[in-house]
């Protein structure tokens, strides 16, 4: 899954995809290298990130898809929590719905079912305001798998069926370098007997406290993640630096045994 941020305040990209054809140019070069998801989203969900209104988030992403959509065979996701959002979204022609908050804003689930999209709910603890100011856990593997099951459960009873799914830990959203680490060597237990699971590391802060690097600099710590993130058992890996990604994910599923592809 190809990250195609179209804000202008992106923790790692800064803005850079704001303008329309840069964003399109940026999904397409994505795809050719390897993504099979672009995942468009207009509100940044960094720490300390303030909201925008669905209007605005409309406004960023909907001319994004569209094009993305007439112009390429990768499925088009939305990174988005607002029913509106997935609505317009859904009619536009995404394939994939990318919610960080797990459906739990009002008329949210409602919205995701009636959509026909896959779904992924993801794990935050708090809000991105104050999601890192100081996360707390007593246990973070069964806390997040508590909620993880909690949240296909509800999607279950609200008529979804469990081939749309698949969950996300939320690494970096209400979670420190210790939380981060637990859950990467953890996560087959939390891949094992569930939907596929989705992990997000590239380019986030764990990699900068493990080696120093600003954003920008973080591929190869990224691409170690991502690789270790799959030989764990995760399904999606979702990345900033596609070709990189996909080249190492390509050498380690061959050195497992799982082929090329």
């Amino acid at each position: 899954m190809g990250v195609l941020n179209v804000t202008p305040d992106s923790f790692s990209d800064a803005g850079r995809f704001a303008s329309l054809d840069r964003a399109v140019e940026h999904g397409l070069r994505m795809a050719a290298e390897g993504a099979a998801l672009i995942d468009v989203g207009g509100e940044s969900t960094r720490p300390g990130a303030q909201p925008v209104t669905a209007e605005e988030e409309l406004q960023r992403v909907l001319p994004v898809i569209e094009q993305l959509r007439r112009s390429t065979t990768a499925v088009i996701s939305i990174d988005t929590s607002k029913p509106e959002l997935m609505r317009a979204a859904a009619a536009a022609g995404v394939g994939f719905i990318n919610d960080v908050r797990a459906l739990r804003e009002p008329g949210a689930l409602e919205a995701a079912a009636a959509s026909g999209c896959g779904l992924c709910l993801m794990h935050m603890q708090g809000e991105p305001r104050t999601m890192q100011v100081a996360p707390h856990y007593r246990d973070v593997v069964s806390e997040v798998r508590a909620f993880l099951s909690a949240r296909v459960a509800a999607c279950r009873s609200a008529g979804i069926d469990a081939a749309r799914l698949t969950v996300d830990p939320g690494f970096g959203f209400g979670k420190n370098l210790e939380h981060n680490l637990t859950l990467l060597r953890h996560l087959p237990e939390l891949a094992a007997g569930g939907p596929p699971v989705l992990v997000g590391l590239s380019r986030k802060s764990t990699v900068g406290k493990l080696t120093g690097r600003e954003p920008d600099e973080r591929v190869y710590g990224s691409v170690a993640l991502a690789v270790i993130a799959a030989l764990k058992g995760a399904r999606i890996i979702r990345a900033h630096d596609v070709a990189a990604t996909v080249d190492a994910l390509k050498v380690a599923a061959a050195v497992a045994g799982q082929g090329g592809d």
